[in-house]
Parts: structure tokens; C-alpha cells; sequence
């Protein structure tokens, strides 16, 4: 280091080498004041440190060694030119022309701040804040660069790079050739991510064949077959087949129909395939054939599988916030504080609540008994939410019991307006009436007619909710016993007074209503002769209706064709419902829209002829009014009177025959 000093600048001048050096004792641990003393040993203090920088460790070797006083005796000693050359020279693998370029770079006021930073035990300086070389030192490693091998964000940015400069030279000229690049290199783009996904997808698919390929040969080590009938039979004789046998055929059968071409076996037909589904869902789950079929045909293969599973598991127990006694906030704090667990169903209703778990009986706590909440399946909530009934209003409940959404109506209602609870068995009336005064509902009349007799009982109505009887198909997880005692004249006889009804509500609404004129039908059916049949019966026969939005954001389209059967394109805006989508209930909803009956013109006959005839039906005028047969409705009005008659222990009158008027 003394080397570099002597070659950097000339030997200070007032300093005299025949006077002996002054001990830093007699400063008392001072270090020298004069500027010449501090240039003259500032390079020995380099030495030093660069010293301890490049051999950590070996400090104490090579620093000034320090008396028991911490003098520093002998220290200049150590300024021998070819000592210090050689010491050098063993330290840096530079050569002293580069030692001396680096020399170069420092500067005076650099060199005298880190001089400061050596201390030698002085009590002066033991507060002067420590000052690091190698934080102000400026060398030629740090200029280097920071990435040494390029990497493919070293390329992009490049690439960023030429693109900013070709942007800042964007004119007229290029503009457009430019945008056609980039359109042509986002198509590009998005062609690569479909082709990757694509090919994933496959991948997938293909480690699904995988992985059932493995279960088959984990099961057996055979592939899948039919059974055939020989095989049936004697399964049929033994008692029927195993549950665990009729698991895996019926895993497999849902597997091969869906790559039928590539998985199904040499001779066998699709139908064959299906036909021995059908067969293992009515042994496994308790089915007929017919009701098992027609429910089959609702869905494709692996989701009907999806509908039967989701029919053995019990629904949600749910209630209904009675809003006119309290708010849905208080009454779940009420609960919870009694032991029950629960939390809102969804954002679709405002006053539905979903009960897990309870340690006191739902049906019988004070808020029950109070009139606070009823209990009521969430697929009861829709119907009511869809009507949206208005303050003041008059409302029509045809079918009414027992009273979950009659009083859901006057909740909405405020407890204003008027409610018509009607049903046509007497013997509800009563859980009826007795909901109605629990919960507080002022507004509400309770009745009891056969539906098809309500135009001419009353009528007028703002709006009308029909929940129409029906078999039951969506609410089997609470009635088992529709499995077994469904039959296709059924569904036939239960189509055909539902067609009855839903006229009988249309006609009980009046066109004239300011703020109505809403007809809401709903089953907690899932078949479609129930439900889209019905609702294009009704579209067909009443040319004054038309079908509006349900207001439910939630639910599948109902059919506008199914089987070979067209129906209104407007039947999109119903609602279907399943247990194994939204873990409700099966349940259908549509709305009507009730219309003023146009006056059409007697000079242009050929445009009064509006319905559209079907299966020998006359058609009927517009300007002609749509009324009531009394010959034709005559038995079914007696055969109510006589059942009505017959529940009070009278005695009925006898059948009166009709003639069939040509």
C-alpha cells in the first residue's frame, strides 16, 4: 500500500526522517492533527484493511500488533518499499499498472472520508458513526452488469424494448400493417390455447379410460359384458342379483353409452344397453319399469344415475321467516341461541333460513309456537317469489293447504289487500286455518270449493297461484310410495284435471287489474306431461295469455322439445328445478301474463280464425267469448257435491245419466 501511496503522489515535504517519531502515548491516544501526518499514514491504514477484507480470519495476523496500552509502536517500521511490494503483489492478482488505473479512479475527498473509519482505542471517537470502504467505493465490479447469461425475460425485454422504439415511430403508413400484425398474432395466440386445451381435455379423457380400465381389472380381470338371458334367469331364481354385482353394471352400462362406439361390445345394441339399465335402477332403487323409464328419458345417462341417487337423500330442513312477527336477523339469533345450528339458504330469498343441526325440536320451540317462522321446503318459496304479489291487491291460493304459501302471500302483502286460501278438501282447511292464525295473517279468507268451480264463485282477481296437484315425482325423498304406485292412467287423469285448473285460473283473473293480472303455475313434478304440456295446453286454448319471465335467477329452461314434441318457443322462460342440481325439491314454475280478448273485425273473416286446430278440435273466434259448457261440466260438479256430501255422513242423491250432446 505504500507502494500505490509513493506512486500516487510525492513524498509529503515537512516531514523530517531524522526525527524520531512521536509515540501516540504522549498524544494520549490521539491520532496526529497535522494534514501531512494523516497523507503520510492514511496508505498504511489501506494496507490494513484491504488486508482484513481479503483474508477474514487471519485479522489479528496481520494488523499492527498493539502493546498492553494500545500504542502502536513500531508501526512505521512497515513502510520497506520491497516488503511491501512483495506483501502486494500476494494479496491482488492485478499487476501494478492496473492497481494504479484503479488508483486513478479515487478521488481526494473519497480517500480522506474512509480514513476516519480505523479506531485504535480512543475514548473520543468511540461515538463517531463507523464509515465502510466498500459502500463508497465506486469499482469496476459493480459497473458490470447483474445477468451474465441471458434468459428468456432478458430476451422480452428486448423485444419490449424494440417495440417501444418502433412505436415512437408509428406514422399513417405502417398504422395499418401494424394492426394486422397484432391481429395476426392474437389469432395465432388463441389458436395455440384452444389446441392446449384440446389436448388436455384428451388427456384427461384419456386417464379416465385409464383408471376405469384399472377397476375392471382390479374387480374381475375381465372385461365388462351384457348378461345374458339365461344368465337373468338364474339370477331371478336365486333370489335376485347381488347389490354389489348390480353397482358395477350399472357404473359400466352409464360408461359404455357414453362412448358407445368405442366401448360397447361386437353385436350389442344401444337399446340393450339401456334396457338392462332400466332393469338394475328398478331392482336397486325400488322403481316400477314405467315410472323408472319415464324419469330416465327426463336426463342424459350419467345425470338420470345423478337423479335416482339424489331421491334416496333427505332435502334440507328449511324454514320461513314470518316477517310480519319479527326479521329474519332476530329470529336466527333467537335460535342460535337455543342449540341451533343454521345460516341463511341463499341470495335469492330474504327470509329462507337452512337448519343443520338442532338440540330442541324445530316444530316446538317458543318462536314456533309464536308465530315466528314456519316450517316449509325452500322449492315452496319459488312460487310465491314468482307471483310477487303487491300491497292491496286480491290474490287467489287455489290449492292452499296447508298454508305455507298462503301465508308467505300475506307476509308480502303486509297483512293489506285480501288472500283467498281455497282448497278442495275440507279436512286441510283445517292445518290451514290453524297456520293462518299462528302466524298472524289478518288478511286472509279460507274456503273451500272444488277449483274448476272458482270462476263462478268469485273472480276478479289481481293474481292467482295455482300449486296444482300432481304425482309427486320431485318430492320422493319424502314420499317413498310414489315408486310403486304411479301408474301411466295416473299421470293421465292428473294431466288432465291440471289442464282443467289452470284454465279455471286464468279465467278467475281479471285483464283490467292496474298492477296484477298474473297467473303463476307450479307442481313439485318433474315430468314434462304435468308441467311444459300443460302450460302450451293453456298458451293453445287462451290466446289472451301470454308467458312472461318468472323472475327466478336461478333454475333450468323448461323443454320446448322432448321426444318428438313441440311445445311454444316462450316455454324457455319456466323454471325446472331438480334435487340433484340445486338440492331442493323437483319443482316447475311458470308465469302468465293475462291479457285484454282484441276485437277483430267481421269483415275480414279469414284473420278471426286465431286458434290452431288439433286433433279434430273446432276452432274458435276471437271476438267469440270463451265460456263454460254446463252440460259438459255438470257431472264433475255433482261427483263433487256427492264426495262433499259423503264426508259430512249425508246421504248422496243418486248419478244422473247425460246424453252426449252431438
Amino acid at each position: 500500500m505504500g507502494h500505490r501511496a509513493k506512486n500516487k503522489q510525492p513524498a509529503p515535504q515537512p516531514l523530517d526522517v531524522t526525527q524520531p517519531t512521536q509515540s501516540p502515548k504522549k498524544l494520549g491516544k490521539r491520532k496526529a492533527e497535522s494534514v501531512d501526518d494523516k497523507f503520510n499514514s492514511r496508505p498504511v491504514k489501506k494496507v490494513k484493511d484491504q488486508t482484513q477484507s481479503k483474508q477474514k480470519g487471519n485479522k489479528k495476523k496481520k494488523s499492527a500488533p498493539l502493546d498492553d496500552e494500545g500504542s502502536t509502536d513500531g508501526w512505521e517500521n512497515v513502510v520497506d518499499d520491497a516488503k511491501l511490494k512483495a506483501y502486494a503483489k500476494s494479496l491482488f492478482n492485478k499487476s501494478e499498472e492496473e492497481e494504479l488505473d484503479d488508483l486513478d479512479e479515487f478521488n481526494d475527498d473519497e480517500l480522506r472520508g474512509p480514513a476516519q473509519a480505523f479506531d485504535f482505542g480512543s475514548d473520543a471517537e468511540d461515538d463517531e458513526p463507523e464509515v465502510i470502504i466498500g459502500k463508497t467505493k465506486k469499482s469496476k465490479q459493480s459497473e458490470r452488469p447483474i445477468k451474465i447469461i441471458p434468459t428468456a425475460s432478458d430476451d422480452s425485454d428486448s423485444s419490449d424494448d424494440s417495440d417501444d422504439d418502433d412505436n415512437e415511430r408509428i406514422t399513417m403508413a405502417n398504422m395499418a400493417a401494424r394492426s394486422k400484425a397484432l391481429d395476426k398474432k392474437a389469432a395465432a395466440e388463441a389458436a395455440l390455447d384452444v389446441e392446449e386445451m384440446q389436448q388436455a381435455a384428451l388427456a384427461e379423457e384419456e386417464d379416465d379410460d385409464l383408471d376405469m380400465d384399472e377397476d375392471e381389472e382390479e374387480t374381475d380381470g375381465q372385461p365388462f359384458r351384457l348378461p345374458t338371458a339365461e344368465e337373468k334367469d338364474a339370477e331371478n331364481n336365486a333370489g335376485g342379483p347381488d347389490v354389489h354385482i348390480v353397482q358395477r353394471r350399472m357404473r359400466e352400462c352409464v360408461r359404455v353409452l357414453g362412448k358407445f362406439k368405442r366401448l360397447a361390445e361386437k353385436g350389442r345394441s344401444r337399446s340393450e344397453y339401456i334396457n338392462q339399465l332400466l332393469s338394475d335402477i328398478s331392482s336397486y332403487y325400488g322403481y316400477n319399469d314405467f315410472l323408472a323409464e319415464k324419469l330416465f328419458q327426463l336426463f342424459p345417462v350419467a345425470e338420470a344415475i345423478e337423479f335416482f341417487e339424489a331421491n334416496e337423500v333427505s332435502r334440507p330442513v328449511t324454514i320461513r321467516t314470518n316477517t310480519l312477527r319479527t326479521r329474519r336477523r332476530d329470529l336466527a339469533q333467537a335460535l342460535i341461541n337455543r342449540g341451533v345450528n343454521l345460516e341463511p339458504i341463499g341470495k335469492w330469498t330474504n327470509v329462507g333460513l337452512q337448519v343443520f343441526e338442532s338440540s330442541v325440536p324445530i316444530g316446538a320451540t317458543p318462536e314456533y309456537l309464536a308465530g315466528h317462522y314456519m316450517l316449509q321446503a325452500a322449492s315452496s318459496f319459488l312460487p310465491v317469489i314468482a307471483l310477487s304479489p303487491q300491497p292491496n291487491e286480491r290474490v287467489l291460493d287455489m290449492a292452499s293447504a296447508p298454508g305455507g304459501k298462503t301465508t308467505h302471500i300475506a307476509a308480502l302483502l303486509q297483512n293489506t289487500g285480501i288472500v283467498f286460501a281455497n282448497d278442495a278438501n275440507k279436512a286441510r282447511t283445517k292445518s290451514l286455518s290453524a297456520n293462518v292464525h299462528r302466524l298472524g295473517c289478518k288478511n286472509v279468507v279460507v274456503c273451500s270449493y272444488d277449483g274448476r268451480e272458482f270462476p263462478k264463485v268469485i273472480g276478479g282477481f289481481d293474481r292467482v297461484l295455482l300449486d296444482a296437484p300432481c304425482s309427486g315425482t320431485g318430492v320422493i325423498s319424502k314420499d317413498s310410495s310414489v315408486k310403486v304406485n304411479k301408474s301411466e292412467r295416473d299421470f293421465t287423469l292428473l294431466a288432465h284435471l291440471q289442464k282443467q285448473l289452470i284454465l279455471c285460473a286464468i279465467d278467475s283473473v281479471s285483464p283490467d287489474s292496474k298492477t296484477g293480472g298474473y297467473v303463476v303455475y307450479s307442481t313439485c313434478s318433474v315430468t314434462v306431461d304435468e308441467n311444459e304440456s300443460v302450460v302450451d295446453y293453456a298458451l293453445r286454448k287462451r290466446p289472451n295469455v301470454k308467458l312472461v319471465d318468472t323472475g327466478l335467477e336461478f333454475g333450468r329452461e323448461g323443454y320446448t322439445k322432448y321426444r318428438g314434441k313441440s311445445f311454444n318457443a316462450s316455454l324457455s322462460l319456466t323454471r325446472r328445478f331438480y334435487p340433484h342440481v340445486h338440492n331442493m325439491d323437483g319443482f316447475y314454475v311458470a308465469k302468465f301474463k293475462v291479457e285484454k280478448r282484441g276485437k277483430v273485425l267481421k269483415a275480414t273473416p279469414e284473420v278471426a280464425l286465431v286458434g290452431i286446430e288439433e286433433e279434430g278440435e273446432k276452432v274458435v273466434a276471437e271476438e267469440e267469448t270463451v265460456t263454460f259448457d254446463d252440460a259438459e261440466d255438470r257431472p264433475y260438479l255433482e261427483e263433487a257435491k256427492r264426495r262433499r256430501m259423503k264426508a259430512k255422513g249425508l246421504k248422496p242423491p243418486p248419478r244422473t245419466t247425460v246424453k252426449a250432446s252431438t
